[in-house]
């Protein structure tokens, strides 16, 4: 009779409120437990072995529910599995049932629904089992009929994996393409065809270039501007043509090896000029054939220059056959690209014999100097001695349209490995163009080879490396301020990256958009287009209005660019800013030139009723010219940022400045370099003047514009020039 007091008692407890409901996920686990036997057993185990036999009896009859009561308590079980005592007892009223029936059936039926979900787990996984079992006997029996690639005989079981097989053959098929190609070229060129040596089936092209990486920026001009006619018109070549394209890649390559190599007397130095000038009557001379004599209305521009960068010659390569990655290392440079046909992917491994046609435009950050449009293939190649080699040839007598303003002769890249891990890197680039369009105060710029020449794409490619190994590495010595975290460093160069790429292809005079002039005809006038932005979240949606402008001071680009990227000197020039205070949030330095670097700024607003600004900017140098620019960013938005969250959802409009030497610096023993003569500086802003895409420009936001930037020229000019007298 103990027990069965006690269990009375518990009743007692529970009828009474005294049962607390479980406050949490354990001590539902808790309650579980304790209800692990039915209704039934526990009264079993309560009566004892002391009850009289019709007791126990009476105890051990099985309570069966009405039709409705299993209704009303299948409804609510699917509202909530675990009632608690409140919610029971008002169950057990409505249905005529004790709080403890309702509870026993609330646990029986969380046990069934628990055992049939095992079940079906069961179910699936004994499927998924067959499966397996069925695909492992499938790759047995494949296995058991594999046959070696080269003797076509039988192979042993565990001679080679089944994915190895099949990169073998793969292998084995891409070779025979490289060989027919090799073949139809020899045809035409007369010599022995080509072959290519085996390559281990393990390798892969294939490289990461991290968070920053130059990927999936080339359809950003397209989407901000809209495709020219270049682009538009160009399409690839006909079966006709590649034959003779073949032909003439071969041998374009066979000059750029010996244009690269060769010296005195094709390659002319002189000590009053020590940059290295091509003998034209030696090129005729030993390259009789090519893409034919110069038209008489086109001017020869031919350079050469030699750099060891920090990059090995795999990722070199994989950048320069990447037309993604190739037109976003050099944004500065190529304003569009666009590969049209692809008539060779290379041996399987590497681009070995890789032979693309291309189209692409070459500019000058600054609306005075036209583009140059070029249609040509590239075509890749490794030589015997581990060297490999791009090169470009224009198919200019290929195009529907044969009027050509601009022919690429040979050029392009030889790449040599070297045992740290860099690569020396020697550019060949030999032009034909028309540049009578350029503007005055750029004409020596453009003669002197800095604007267009190699000297300028071994800089360029030279300080993005140098960029890449930044954004590869965690946080250096050089970095300060908010950042925490390598992915929040990665993040924010990333970010930095994409404001770089947008503002170079909007600066140019790209064909794909067309600038007009405010007023007069003088090199500093300010010229003007827009811009629907639509459906982009890495721009904010309206009406986008871009203007810039170009002018010349009489203060060295060093100079010029010290004072632009300086944040303790921006409230000189920065007319939005209004007179506040800035400080410097974040640096990441990316180069080993103290002025390549991303930084975060903050705008303390002199005005207490206005917000603090943040802007983002990134300052980068070389040898042939340098760059300032910057965009104000959300709050909010760079916050997420900097925790590592994704930058492609950022909003930018970025601005900024290209400063550019007057021409080169000949001193009398010296080299010719930038910085000591004048500059050429471009100003380029954009200014959301519509939040509405669908609405019209007005002339007065047109005005307000203009006048901002005269007003920034103005600034800019007095403070340099001030600073220069003293």
């Amino acid at each position: 009779m103990f027990q069965q007091n006690m269990f009375d008692h518990r009743l007692l407890d529970i009828a009474g409120g005294g049962y607390k409901s479980p406050e949490n996920e354990l001590d539902l686990i808790r309650e579980d437990e304790y209800e692990s036997k039915s209704g039934t057993d526990i009264m079993e185990n309560a009566s004892g072995d002391d009850q009289d036999p019709d007791q126990r009896a009476k105890k051990k009859r099985y309570h069966r529910h009405t039709q409705l009561q299993i209704q009303e308590m299948e409804s609510f079980f699917k509202e909530c599995p675990h009632p608690d005592d409140k919610q029971r007892k008002e169950l057990g009223r409505r249905l005529g049932l004790e709080p403890l029936q309702v509870k026993f059936w609330f646990q029986n039926k969380r046990t069934q629904m628990k055992a049939q979900h095992e079940r079906h787990e069961s179910t699936q996984l004994r499927n998924e089992n067959e499966k397996l079992r069925a695909e492992n006997i499938r790759y047995k029996e494949a296995l058991s009929n594999v046959t070696c690639p080269n003797c076509g005989g039988a192979a042993a079981i565990g001679e080679m994996s089944f994915d190895e097989q099949h990169l073998r053959i793969e292998n084995a098929r891409l070779r025979d393409e490289i060989d027919k190609i090799s073949g139809i070229a020899a045809k035409y060129v007369g010599k022995q065809a080509l072959t290519f040596p085996h390559l281990p089936a393990g390798s892969s092209r294939s490289i990461d270039l991290g968070v920053g990486s130059f990927g999936a920026q080339s359809s950003l001009t397209g989407e901000i501007y809209g495709t020219s006619d270049l682009l538009r018109s160009v399409s690839g070549p006909s079966d006709a043509d590649k034959p003779l394209i073949i032909e003439l890649a071969v041998t374009a390559m066979e000059e750029l090896i010996r244009m690269a190599q060769a010296g005195d007397p094709l390659w002319i130095t002189s000590p009053d000029n020590p940059s290295e000038t091509l003998d034209k009557e030696e090129y005729s001379r030993i390259f009789p054939r090519g893409i034919g004599p110069k038209p008489l209305d086109l001017k020869s521009e031919a350079s050469r220059e030699s750099a060891v960068v920090i990059m090995n010659h795999v990722n070199l390569v994989e950048i320069l056959m990447d037309v993604n990655q190739w037109s976003s290392v050099f944004s500065s440079i190529v304003s569009r690209a666009m590969t049209l046909e692809v008539l060779s992917t290379g041996v399987a491994g590497n681009y070995n014999g890789a032979l693309q046609v291309m189209t692409a435009e070459f500019q000058v950050p600054s609306p005075l100097v036209p583009t140059r449009e070029n249609y040509f293939v590239r075509y890749c190649k490794q030589h015997t001695d581990g060297t490999w080699a791009v090169v470009d040839v224009s198919l200019d007598s290929r195009r529907p349209t044969s009027i050509s303003k601009c022919r690429r002769r040979p050029s392009g890249y030889l790449i040599q490995e070297l045992p740290n891990g860099y690569s020396k890197v020697t550019c060949v680039e030999h032009v034909e163009v028309d540049d009578g369009a350029v503007h005055t105060i750029y004409k020596p710029l453009v003669n002197s080879g800095l604007a267009f020449g190699a000297r300028r794409w071994v800089a360029t490619l030279d300080r993005q490396c140098e960029r890449l190994a930044s954004v590869m590495a965690n946080i250096s010595a050089g970095d300060v301020g908010v950042i925490s975290s390598p992915e929040g460093r990665k993040s924010m160069l990333k970010l930095a990256e994409r404001m770089v790429v947008s503002f170079c292809t909007g600066v140019g005079a790209s064909t794909a958009h067309t600038w007009t002039t405010l007023s007069g005809s003088g090199a500093d006038d300010v010229r003007v287009m827009t811009r629907k932005s639509m459906d982009d979240p890495g721009r904010p949606p309206g009406i986008v209005l871009s203007a810039a402008t170009s002018f010349w001071l009489p203060v060295p680009p060093k100079r010029v660019f010290d004072f632009l990227r300086d944040e303790n000197s921006r409230s000189e020039w920065d007319i939005l800013s209004n007179g506040g205070l800035v400080q410097e949030m974040a640096h990441i330095a990316n180069g080993h030139d103290p002025g390549n670097a991303v930084s975060l700024l903050r705008v303390n607003s002199a005005n207490s009723s206005q917000s603090n600004m943040l802007i983002l900017q990134e300052s980068c140098i070389d040898s042939t010219g340098s760059y300032v620019i910057y965009a104000p960013v959300d709050i909010v938005a760079m916050n997420v940022v900097l925790s590592g969250g994704d930058p492609d959802y950022v909003a930018l409009l970025p601005s900024g400045f290209a400063i550019l030497p007057d021409g080169p610096n000949n001193q009398s023993g010296g080299i010719p370099d930038v910085g000591s003569g004048g500059s050429l500086l471009t100003v380029a802003f954009q200014i959301l003047v519509d939040s509405v895409p669908t609405a019209k420009l007005s002339l007065g936001s047109v005005a307000t514009v203009n006048s901002l930037i005269k007003c920034t020229v103005e600034r800019i000019k007095e403070a340099v020039l001030c600073e220069g007298q003293q």
